[in-house]
């Protein structure tokens, strides 16, 4: 058992709809065991119950660990490639690289910096894309376990995709079945069925994708919509029949309470609607969408329909591993649609919302009783412009000021369990 103390600041739901929602403890006690947060309250309140229990004091603001909803970690080494939208990015610059995950030393090495970077960002929590390669998924979730983590991911489906980086109905349904059988139940491991997006699978490898959903109730599914306006003309030109893009993945069974799509940048209302019904939700990832010229989502439509929303940084069209910067880029993104995005509103979005869109929300998320103790210390001090901008500021400027001009410098420490992963002052 062990305890922190320190300033705490937790969004355990939208606060939009809810603003007790945000707890906020200038001085508070945090109390773990086995990695289990067991109580949280004001320090004065609670420091007699815990009077032998250690302490460990954490300068800054101490925030729930990062839960990035939409990641590719073979494109870490194409982040900033310059050039093109969607697909034709895709094919000059992540398909050639992907290709080198058929080799499991080369999905070692990338998996290992990756999750270092996510630790070095506050991430502690995400959904990833791995490649088409079984060995993709070993590399990353070995990693993952090592580090004690928590990862989902699955190998990709793709059997329309190019040379070199395509599997088949058989192969792609035997890889997953392997994956899920070998990883199930391990450390922190969750698992997806991963179709890459409509175009790059047949309609019977959807639908086999829909059939392994329905088999494995323990799974999520994760995939891409309608994130770029020549992706969605190209899926109606296929798709002939469907109403529009998520009704494309609706036929095959993929539109469930377990499903996460990464983008919606241009959805119809039917769509959201849709997607309110099935209890499915968007990864939203604002700097994805603003790198490859995709346009910004609508959070006010997303909220007319109750959609349920996450935030993701989407590496490598992300141009950046920091959630907490990502979550400043979705106050600029919201604001070309419209809205203004509440500070506390973006920091549910990065934790417990994403938390709920992964079903990971009775461990992650909020730092309640119960939960994993995973957090992040952020340093508003981290640069002289930070430090000038939060000097004697208030709860929500100082957070909005972390949001804008925070990155992987504001984090000072990730722990994991209670345990430290990342420290600052020695990396």
């Amino acid at each position: 058992m062990r305890a922190f103390r320190g300033e705490f600041l937790s969004v355990s739901r939208d606060p939009r709809s809810d603003p007790e929602a945000v707890r906020h403890e200038a001085d508070g006690l945090l109390v773990v065991e086995d990695g289990v947060v067991i109580a949280r309250g004001v320090y004065a309140e609670l420091a007699g119950r815990h009077a032998d229990v250690p302490v460990e004091m954490l300068p800054g603001l101490v925030v729930p660990g990062f839960v990035d909803s939409h990641i590719h970690y073979p494109q870490t080494d194409r982040i900033a490639s310059h050039g093109e939208q969607l697909l034709d990015w895709l094919e000059r610059h992540i398909f050639p690289a992907e290709k080198a995950f058929a080799s499991k030393a080369h999905a070692d090495a990338v998996a290992a910096f990756f999750l270092d970077e996510l630790l070095k960002n506050g991430t502690t929590s995400a959904l990833v894309y791995p490649t088409v390669h079984e060995q993709s998924v070993d590399a990353l979730f070995e990693a993952a376990l090592e580090r004690n983590m928590r990862v989902i991911s699955g190998k990709v489906l793709m059997d329309l995709g190019p040379e070199g980086l395509n599997d088949t109905l058989a192969s792609g349904r035997a890889a997953s079945e392997a994956l899920i059988h070998r990883w199930r139940g391990r450390g922190r491991l969750g698992y997806a069925v991963t179709p890459r997006f409509a175009l790059a699978s047949t309609d019977a490898q959807l639908a086999d994708a829909g059939a392994l959903l329905a088999e494995h109730p323990e799974v999520l599914m994760h995939t891409h919509l309608a994130e770029n306006l020549r992706e969605c003309a190209e899926v109606a030109a296929r798709f002939t029949e469907a109403a529009d893009y998520l009704d494309a993945y609706d036929r095959f069974g993929l539109v469930t309470g377990r499903s996460v799509f990464a983008h919606g940048v241009h959805l119809p209302d039917r769509a959201c609607q849709r997607l309110h019904e099935s209890g499915a939700g968007i990864a939203v990832c604002p700097a994805s969408n603003l790198f490859l010229g995709s346009g910004f989502f609508d959070f006010g439509q997303a909220d007319r329909h109750g959609v349920r929303l996450g935030l993701g940084t989407d590496v490598g069209a992300g141009t950046t591993f920091s959630l907490l910067h990502t979550q400043g880029i979705a106050y600029q993104a919201a604001l070309m649609k419209g809205m203004a995005l509440d500070p506390f509103r973006a920091l549910w979005l990065a934790t417990a919302g994403s938390a709920v869109l992964l079903h990971i929300d009775d461990r992650v998320g909020s730092l309640e009783v119960g939960q994993e103790a995973d957090f992040v210390v952020l340093d508003p001090q981290a640069t002289p412009l930070l430090a000038r901008r939060t000097q004697g500021a208030d709860l929500a400027t100082r957070l909005f000021a972390l949001q804008v001009l925070g990155d992987d410098r504001a984090v000072a420490r990730t722990y994991l369990l209670g345990q430290c992963a990342w420290n600052r002052d020695t990396p």
